[in-house]
Order: structure tokens, then sequence, then C-alpha cells
């Protein structure tokens, strides 16, 4: 028999597709983030995309920019505003490490999930350097020869 409560697979995970494609990234952090409570009604709905969003320090604070939540159908005159900057929560010394990254090699703070974790909502975050045209068509051409040789490693176990 199943377990009782909401499935894993019923709640939605939003990923930055574009992230890997834009940035070389490093190390990972798992950040919260203070949203309210049309927000998380419409992530849980699938109404979000962080492709286009970044985390910036404010005042010794970590926001997340330019994320798009959409408004919630039912949320009437308590809905929130839909690309508005939200906080996220880090320890201090992750945050520390974070600000001394960012300043000193001149990377950038990049999501790559949106996520639940239990009832909350978490942010994964990575620090990334941005990949120039000749670092995407080495990617590219990396992709390609791997697919191939999938490819005929494949066709050669089917004979």
């Amino acid at each position: 028999m199943a377990s009782p409560g909401k499935k894993k697979d019923s709640l939605p995970v939003l990923t930055n597709s574009k992230a890997r494609h834009k940035f070389a990234l490093g190390e990972k952090y798992e950040a919260g983030i203070v949203l309210s409570g049309t927000e998380v009604k419409s992530i849980r709905a699938g109404k979000a995309q962080i492709s286009e969003s970044y985390a910036k320090i404010i005042r010794e604070e970590l926001f997340l920019c330019n994320a798009h939540i959409a408004e919630y159908e039912y949320g009437g005159e308590e809905n929130h505003l839909p690309q508005q900057p939200r906080k996220l929560l880090l320890k201090r010394r992750e945050l520390n490490r974070l600000k001394n990254d960012v300043e000193a090699a001149g990377k950038t703070i990049v999501p790559t999930k949106l996520y639940f974790k239990g009832s909350l909502i978490k942010c994964e975050l990575a620090v990334g350097v941005g990949k120039n045209h000749r670092d995407k068509r080495q990617d590219l051409k990396k992709r390609v020869a791997q697919r191939e040789a999938d490819q005929a490693l494949k066709n050669a176990i089917k004979r």
C-alpha cells in the first residue's frame, strides 16, 4: 500500500536549463526562499520560471532577482508582483564565502533549481563563470561525440 500524503512526483521541480549552457558551474549551495502564500501556491501549480534569473548580494543579504512567479489565479487583492526580488536565506558563513567569490574572481551566482523539500521551497544556487562562444562550441562537440559513441555501442550490442 502507498504511504499517505503527497507523492514526491506530484510537486514540480523548476530547473534553469540555460545555466549549464551559459556558465561553467562550480560550488553549489542550498538556500531557503522567503515567499508569500500566493507565491507558494503558484509554484505548486508549476507557474514559475527561473531561466533568466540571478542572485545578487544587496546590503549583506542575498536576493533572487528576475525570477518570474505568475500571479495566483485566485489570489484576489493579496496577490504578489510577478518579478519582485525575493530574499534567499543562507548561513552567514556561506553568504560570506559567496560574497568573496563574486567580488574576487568576478563570478556570478546562478539559481539552478527551485524545488520542494518537505513543505519548504528551496533554491539551489551555483557559483558560475560565464562561458564564451568557443567554450560553448567545445561542449557541443563533446555532447555530439558522446551521443555517437553511445549509439555505436548500442548498435554493437544489438548485433
